[in-house]
């Protein structure tokens, strides 16, 4: 399966990945508005640069083989598609308990703050060109490949 890797030889730290995650997500596709106005309604990326001195590295789920927030999600809001490889994300069933936060070694699940759930990668599903965040990358730090 393909999944989203991150360079840190490469990330500058420009953040482009979280707009292209925000304009992906948001209602319109248009990052200006998605910015401006949507993020005040609650939309967030699902991606997060994370920078410590001179490293930087672009943080999102990594829809791992065998995914350690599944089993510990105790309402079955993540779930691991057999077939496409992906660990979905039910918003509807899940209860905010935030397990699934502890039990990443990735850091990659994030507390929604605005609803007391979290939020995850989905890698643009239903997106034709792959992740955007991948997309919009200028230095190629995000690689979209199966290894």
């Amino acid at each position: 399966m393909k999944r989203i890797y991150p360079d840190k030889d490469f990330c500058i730290g420009c953040c482009l990945c979280e707009m292209a995650c925000l304009a992906a997500h948001s209602k319109g596709n248009d990052l200006i508005l998605a910015y401006n106005e949507e993020r005040a309604e609650g939309l967030l990326s699902r991606k997060r640069v994370i920078e410590n001195c001179d490293v930087c590295v672009a943080i999102s789920c990594r829809h791992c083989e065998e995914p350690e927030c599944v089993p510990v999600c105790i309402s079955g809001a993540l779930t691991k598609d057999e077939e496409t490889g992906i660990t979905v994300y039910d918003a509807d069933k899940c209860v905010g308990c935030w397990t699934c936060i502890m039990a990443c070694p990735y850091g990659a699940i994030q507390r929604d703050k605005y609803n007391s759930k979290i939020i995850k990668c989905d890698l643009c599903a239903g997106r034709e060109n792959g992740p955007a965040c991948v997309e919009a990358c200028p230095n190629r730090a995000l690689k979209y490949e199966e290894r």
